[in-house]
C-alpha cells in the first residue's frame, strides 16, 4: 500500500473514532488534543 492510501485510511479511522468518541463522551480534552496531534502527524 502506498503512503497516500495509508494516511487516508488512518485519517478515515481517526475521524470515525473521533465521531464515535464525541457521541459517547469518552474523551476529555487531553485525549482529544493527543488525537489531533496524532492525526496531524499522520496527514503530513
Amino acid at each position: 500500500m502506498n503512503r497516500t492510501m495509508t494516511s487516508l485510511l488512518a485519517l478515515g479511522l481517526g475521524v470515525a473514532a473521533y465521531r464515535v468518541a464525541q457521541r459517547n463522551n469518552w474523551m476529555n480534552n487531553r485525549t482529544m488534543k493527543k488525537m489531533q496531534r496524532r492525526l496531524a502527524r499522520a496527514v503530513r
